[in-house]
C-alpha cells in the first residue's frame, strides 16, 4: 500500500465548503496526498457573502499545530486566512525552525471583509515573506501586498524575497494568464480553455492543488501546470458558484 504525502493547511473554516480548510482538505485528499488542517477563523459566511471571520486565538492556533508536529512531519505546508502580517511570521518561522527544510506555500487574502491587518510597509513583508516558498497572490491582493497599482512590477518587487504566482483570474486584458516569478525569471502561462464559471475558493483551491503538487516532487513550472490544468476542472465542474473535485 502506497503511503499518501502528508500536507498540512492552515487556514480558516467556511461553513460552504468553498473556501478555507474543508477546500483544501477537499484538494489535497483528491490529489491522493494526505491532508491535516489548523483553523485559523469560524466564518460566518456562504459561498456568495462574508459577514465576519471570528478570529481563533493565536495560543489556540498554536496548541492545534504543536499536537500535530508532536508526532507528524510535514514538507509542505499550505496557509490561508491569517490575521496579520506578524501572526504570519510566527507561524512560519514557528514551522521553519522545527523543519528548516519545510516549505510554506502563502495564499494572501487580503480584502477587507475578511479582516486582514495589511499594510505596504516592504521592510516588514521582506521579514514576513523570508520562511515563505512561494505565495499565490491573484491581480487586486498582488497590488495591496506591495503597494504598487502596477501588478506585474508589484510581482516582481514581491520575487525578491519569495517565488511568486500572480494569478490571472483579474487580468485586465487576457483573464486568466497567470505568471510565475521563479528565480530570476518570468514564465507567462496563457489561457488555454474556456472558464465558464467562476467559483467561490479558487484561490484556495489552486493554492491547495499547487502544495500538493510541489509536494509530489514535480518540477516547479510541471506543478504550476498541472495545478493550472486542475483548475480548469475545478471552474467548469459546475454552473454554481461551489465547484466539485474528482
Amino acid at each position: 500500500m502506497k503511503t499518501r504525502l502528508k500536507i498540512l493547511t492552515i487556514a480558516g473554516f467556511d461553513p460552504s465548503g468553498g473556501a478555507g480548510i474543508l477546500a483544501d482538505i477537499k484538494t489535497i485528499e483528491a490529489n491522493k496526498c494526505l491532508g491535516f488542517a489548523v483553523c485559523t477563523a469560524n466564518t460566518i459566511q456562504n459561498e456568495s457573502e462574508f459577514v465576519s471571520p471570528n478570529w481563533i486565538a493565536e495560543e489556540e492556533v498554536f496548541a492545534q499545530l504543536d499536537i500535530l508536529m508532536k508526532i507528524h512531519t510535514f514538507d509542505y505546508v499550505k496557509i490561508g486566512l491569517i490575521s496579520s502580517f506578524e501572526f504570519l511570521r510566527r507561524i512560519s518561522s514557528k514551522l521553519i525552525t522545527q523543519s528548516p527544510s519545510l516549505k510554506i506555500i502563502w495564499d494572501p487574502i487580503l480584502s477587507a471583509s475578511a479582516g486582514f491587518d495589511f499594510n505596504h510597509d516592504l521592510s516588514e513583508l521582506k521579514t514576513v515573506l523570508k520562511d515563505v516558498y512561494m505565495t499565490t497572490p491573484n491581480w487586486n491582493e498582488i497590488k495591496q501586498l506591495s503597494g504598487n497599482e502596477d501588478a506585474l512590477a508589484g510581482a516582481a518587487l514581491l520575487a525578491q524575497f519569495t517565488h511568486v504566482y500572480l494569478k490571472g483570474g483579474h487580468h485586465p486584458t487576457t483573464k486568466g494568464k497567470d505568471y510565475l516569478f521563479f528565480e530570476g525569471k518570468v514564465n507567462v502561462f496563457n489561457p488555454k480553455k474556456k472558464v465558464n464559471y467562476g467559483k467561490h475558493g479558487s484561490g484556495c483551491v489552486f493554492s491547495s492543488v499547487l502544495t500538493a503538487n510541489l509536494a509530489k516532487k514535480y518540477p516547479v513550472v510541471k506543478a504550476c501546470l498541472r495545478s493550472k490544468s486542475y483548475m480548469y476542472k475545478f471552474l467548469n465542474s459546475s454552473p454554481t458558484l461551489l465547484g466539485t473535485h474528482k
